[in-house]
C-alpha cells in the first residue's frame, strides 16, 4: 500500500518538512506531495495568538486580588519554535500529534504571571487598584526581553489587563469606605458652599460699609469744601468790605480835607469880599453924594431912569404946579416892555 499523500498550507502557516529527521523544505504556505511513512511535517501558525488570563495574587498587605486580562503574541522565529516545541502534524496531516502547541499559550500566560505577580506582591491593596496601566506598560517592557519567549521564538504584540478586582468582602468594606468619603465630601461641599456663602455675605457687608464709609467720607469732604468755600467767601466779603470802609474813610478823610480847604478859599475869598466892599465903602463914604447919584444913574437904563423921575415927581408933587407928559413918551416905553 502506498502512502503518498498531498498536503497544502495556507499563507499564515509556516511549514517545515522533514525527511528522516532532516529539513527538506521550509517556508509559508507550502503545498507537495509526501511519504507518511518516511515524511514529518510541522505546521506553526505565524497570525496573531490571543492568551486570556485570570491571576488570583495576594497583595503586600495580604489582600486577595483578581487579575484579569489578556495577552497577543505571534511566533516570529518559527524554527526557535520547532526546537522547543513539537508542532509535528500526524501522518494524515489534519491534526497535531501531540498537545505541545495548546502549551503554548500556557507558557506565553505563566512567563507574565511571575512579572504580574512580582509587581502585585510589592505593592498595597490601594496602589494596586490603581496600578492597571502602570502594570500593563511594565509587563510588556519586561516580557519583551524575556528569555523564555525569545528561546521560544515569541514576540508579544500587546499586554491588556481589564479588570483588578479584590474579594467580596474586601470590595464591600472600600465601597463603604468610598460611599462614606464621598458623603464626607458632600457634607465638606456643603460646608464649604455654607462657608463661601457666609463669606461672600461677609464680603458684601464689607463693601457696603465700605461704601457707605467712602460716601460719608464723601459727604464730609463735600460739606469741609463747602464750608472752607463759605470762610472763603466771607473772608473775600470781609476783605471787600474792610476795602469799602478804607475806602470811604480814605474819601471821608479827602472830603474833610476838600471842605476844609473849601472853607478856608471861602474864608479867604469872604475875606477878600469884604475887604473889597470895605475899600469901596471907604471909597464911598469919602465921595460926594452927587458923584455917587451920577455914579448910580449912569449905570441904570433908560426904564430906570424914567421910574425913578416918576419917583421923584410923586415925592416932590407938592412943590410941582402943573406937569405935562406926552403920549408919545409911554407908548414907546409900553413898546419896550412888550419886546422886553
Amino acid at each position: 500500500m502506498l502512502n503518498i499523500n498531498y498536503f497544502k498550507a495556507d499563507s499564515s502557516t509556516f511549514i517545515i518538512k522533514s525527511v528522516n529527521g532532516k529539513v527538506i523544505k521550509q517556508g509559508k504556505g507550502l503545498s507537495f506531495w509526501y511519504n507518511s511513512a518516511t515524511t514529518s511535517i510541522a505546521a506553526l501558525p505565524l497570525n496573531a495568538l490571543e492568551a486570556p488570563f485570570i491571576f488570583n495574587l495576594q497583595t503586600a498587605d495580604f489582600q486577595s486580588l483578581r487579575i484579569q486580562g489578556q495577552i497577543s503574541f505571534q511566533i516570529s522565529a518559527p524554527e526557535k519554535t520547532a526546537e522547543v516545541l513539537n508542532y509535528s502534524l500526524t501522518k494524515d496531516g489534519k491534526s497535531y500529534a501531540s498537545e505541545d502547541p495548546l502549551k503554548l499559550s500556557d507558557r506565553v500566560v505563566r512567563s507574565a504571571q511571575t512579572l504580574i505577580q512580582a509587581q502585585i506582591q510589592s505593592s498595597s491593596m490601594r496602589n494596586a487598584l490603581l496600578m492597571s496601566q502602570a502594570l500593563v506598560a511594565k509587563v510588556t517592557e519586561q516580557l519583551a526581553i524575556h528569555s523564555a519567549l525569545q528561546t521560544l521564538g515569541i514576540d508579544i504584540l500587546d499586554v491588556s489587563i481589564s479588570a483588578i478586582t479584590p474579594s467580596p468582602e474586601t470590595l464591600k468594606a472600600l465601597e463603604a469606605e468610598a460611599r462614606e468619603s464621598i458623603l464626607k465630601e458632600a457634607d465638606d461641599a456643603i460646608y464649604a458652599r455654607r462657608k463661601f456663602s457666609v463669606e461672600q455675605e461677609r464680603m458684601i457687608k464689607e463693601a457696603e460699609l465700605e461704601t457707605d464709609l467712602s460716601v460719608q467720607n464723601k459727604q464730609q469732604q463735600i460739606e469741609e469744601a463747602r464750608l472752607e468755600n463759605e470762610r472763603t467767601l466771607l473772608r473775600e466779603q470781609a476783605e471787600i468790605e474792610q476795602e469799602r470802609l478804607t475806602a470811604q474813610v480814605n474819601a471821608e478823610a479827602k472830603r474833610h480835607e476838600l471842605v476844609t480847604l473849601s472853607v478856608e478859599n471861602q474864608k479867604t475869598q469872604s475875606d477878600a469880599d469884604a475887604y473889597a466892599i470895605e475899600a469901596k465903602m471907604k471909597a464911598y463914604r469919602e465921595l460926594p453924594v452927587e458923584n455917587l447919584k451920577a455914579m448910580a444913574l449912569a449905570k441904570m437904563s433908560p426904564e430906570q431912569l424914567m421910574a425913578m423921575a416918576f419917583e421923584s415927581l410923586s415925592q416932590n408933587a407938592g412943590k410941582i404946579g402943573e406937569l405935562n407928559i406926552s403920549p408919545d413918551l409911554f407908548s414907546q416905553m409900553f413898546k419896550k416892555g412888550a419886546k422886553a
